[in-house]
């Protein structure tokens, strides 16, 4: 019988995710097992499990991160900062926040980017070693929109592009994130997300430039 190897590399690449509305408690404390067994970056839970991530996962090397304004991304930037502030107090320290898809998409460049500054500064308040990482949703987006957007990222003070919230009509796409990685450059961090789920896509979404990639098919991703 074949012994079960894990590539320890890639998994020190993975935010291990569950952001289902319904995943109870029993999935969060497995998410974390798992998480800890495996040697993730990190467990990405939506805000209301952060506390129980962090106090579960205190003596482990993964971190513990959430999402902000997801999956939409269209809720007031006092409400986004808000709920930013109540995860770094329940113990995040990567936070994944949805961009305003809408106002990005009308070309009110100059709101998004407030919006994002306005979070991150929040964030980076707390501790400048926190991570925001700043949602696209480019399934939503046209090449040149991707551009702009990753632009705009990157002067804010965030850490990260991120393709998707993996609830919207599509994923991260090879094309998206070698395009994230053109603007951004080489510096910068660049998380693929939404819909991948096995190693070859991951690899894939790497060698197009990603350096962080999100997943719920974090074991088959790195089990060898």
């Amino acid at each position: 019988m074949k012994t079960q190897q894990i590539d320890t590399t890639l998994a020190a690449m993975i935010d291990h995710t569950l952001l289902k509305p319904d995943a109870g408690e029993n999935d969060i404390l497995r998410l974390c097992d798992e998480s800890r067994v495996y040697g993730f970056a990190s467990v990405c839970v939506n805000p209301s499990w952060v506390r129980l991530c962090s106090n579960v996962l205190r003596e482990s090397t993964s971190s513990v991160c959430t999402v902000i304004g997801f999956p939409l991304g269209s809720n007031r930037t006092e409400v986004k900062v808000r709920e930013a502030e109540m995860a770094i107090q329940d113990g995040a320290v990567e936070f994944d926040m949805v961009l305003h898809v809408g106002r990005l998409k009308q070309g009110d460049a100059a709101y998004v980017e407030h919006d994002i500054a306005a979070v991150t500064e929040a964030v980076k308040a707390a501790s400048e070693k926190y991570i925001v990482k700043v949602i696209l949703e480019t399934c939503l987006l046209s090449a040149d929109e991707i551009r702009n957007a990753s632009a705009i990222v990157r002067n804010t003070g965030a850490d990260f592009v991120k393709t998707s919230t993996g609830f919207s009509s599509g994923g991260a796409t090879v094309d998206s994130v070698r395009l994230m990685r053109a603007v951004v450059g080489e510096g910068f961090g660049v998380k693929a997300s939404g819909g991948i789920r096995n190693r070859q896509t991951a690899i894939q979404m790497i060698e197009a430039g990603a350096n962080r990639i999100g997943a719920s098919s974090s074991i088959e991703i790195v089990s060898t």
